[in-house]
């Protein structure tokens, strides 16, 4: 272990509660332990964005909150930042102040806490917010480190060679465009592309036929580095922030045609949908669990391994993916689930593996910078990260509720991304909901 990698404290414990009723639900994302941070502001009212951390069904908008009388004087540099609404300035500060100012939040948020009526006045239930991106992303880089998926889309391309060879030696990735980023809730309007069937001699410009959902983690970057330096391992901890959810939609169709040989562009870059809420690598900290490498497999090389990587890299959540379609909500039926899984069956590498591979040539990451998992599967077929999976390239379709079938995704279809850290001996702590529309195309 370093000492920028997340380490329990008092603000795990389990058996805390908080004087925000909803916060002690059983099955709510955001209880006392977690405390994820993101932007806002109040619905219909306009203004700048605010800071706020998530407890319950509320947020504490920390631009009221800081001004209350009673917090440590050792964190009031790094809540000034957060009062004047700069998320970015404050993920940049690194592990020492934020772990500092995640204790005082939690004291001041427990039952019994001396500051309830200072803080009550600053709470604002979240279906009165606005959400926004949680941060300023300026750049976005998408990985590949899910293996299954990875595995079975190449064999639906490659059935005698799914794994490139260097899959299993260098964390696959390409840099994405930022500017389409959108935060949960934002509809997304199905893209045009170029489209050639095999039974075509030419391409047509057309709506994407094969409109898809890719289901992600991201990881979102706090203190950066300088050009030309790089971010060695054992150092990659204290890079990252905190963690969100990533549906990186996907037109299958457009992306067949134009992939080769530089890979995605207008596949991808119409729309990412990421949620509003940044939960911190600290909060995760119950949630690790080892990298292991199988035997058979080509071990790391010696820059994208280590004792600590070994022993606790990994994370380890549930991921799950539901769809309501537009029939479903009309008929007031609940989303319906299409796959559930684990981070630790689908990531091939860490993120502080990424992170490292990311800086290895001297590459400067900034205080806000995207890092996406790639689609996470699990090994079995229906724990597929996407429809492509899960309809095997469009060959098998899925029943939904009420007697639809999908392959890929319809307009009206709403993707719903969920993950949560579920482990005896810690309180359950979920990221939220990552939730997109599919509109016609323009």
């Amino acid at each position: 272990m370093t000492a920028d990698t997340p380490a329990l404290d008092e603000s795990h414990d389990p058996a805390l509660t908080s004087w925000v009723a909803s916060a002690n639900a059983t099955q709510t994302d955001f209880p006392i332990q977690n405390l994820p941070f993101g932007r806002f502001r109040p619905a219909g009212l306009g203004g700048a964005l605010r800071v706020g951390v998530a407890i319950g069904d509320q947020v504490l908008d920390l631009s009221i909150a800081a001004s209350a009388s009673g917090w440590p004087a050792e964190v009031m540099p790094a809540l000034a930042l957060l009062a004047a609404g700069d998320l970015n300035g404050y993920m940049a500060l690194g592990r020492a102040p934020q772990r500092a100012v995640r204790l005082a939040l939690s004291r001041a948020l427990r039952a019994g806490s001396a500051m309830q009526p200072a803080l009550s006045g600053a709470l604002l239930p979240q279906a009165q917010a606005e959400m926004a991106l949680p941060c300023e992303i300026g750049d976005y880089t998408d990985f590949y480190t899910g293996i299954h998926h990875a595995t079975t889309v190449g064999t639906l391309f490659r059935p005698d060679n799914p794994l490139l060879p260097n899959y299993k030696w260098v964390p696959i990735g390409y840099h994405g465009r930022s500017s389409s980023l959108v935060v949960s809730g934002t509809p997304v309007r199905r893209p045009h592309g170029q489209i050639k069937g095999p039974d075509h001699a030419e391409p047509i410009l057309s709506p994407s036929r094969r409109l898809d959902h890719e289901l992600e983690l991201g990881a979102l970057i706090g203190r950066g580095n300088a050009l030309g330096d790089a971010i060695g391992l054992d150092a990659a901890e204290a890079h990252l922030f905190g963690v969100v959810l990533l549906n990186d939609w996907s037109a299958r169709d457009v992306q067949a045609w134009e992939y080769q040989p530089l890979g995605p562009f207008l596949a991808k870059n119409f729309a990412s949908t990421v949620s509003p809420w940044i939960v911190t690598m600290d909060a995760l900290a119950p949630f690790r669990a080892p990298f292991v490498r199988a035997a058979e497999d080509p071990q790391p090389l010696p820059y994208l391994d280590g004792a600590a990587n070994r022993a606790s890299g990994q994370l380890d959540l549930v991921l799950e993916v539901l769809i309501q379609t537009a029939a479903m909500r009309a008929a007031g039926r609940a989303p319906h689930r299409l796959s559930i899984g684990r981070t630790t069956e689908a990531a091939y590498w860490t993120f502080a593996q990424l992170v490292t591979h990311h800086t290895v040539g001297g590459c400067n990451l900034r205080s806000g910078d995207l890092l996406g998992s790639g689609t996470l599967s699990g090994p079995l077929p229906e724990q597929g990260g996407s429809m492509l999976e899960l309809s095997a390239g469009g060959k098998r379709a899925l029943d939904l509720p009420g007697g639809e079938t999908r392959t890929f995704l319809q307009d009206g279809d709403t993707v719903i991304l969920r993950a949560w850290g579920e482990r005896a001996g810690a309180r359950r702590i979920g990221l939220g909901t990552c939730s997109g529309t599919v509109l016609p195309a323009a």
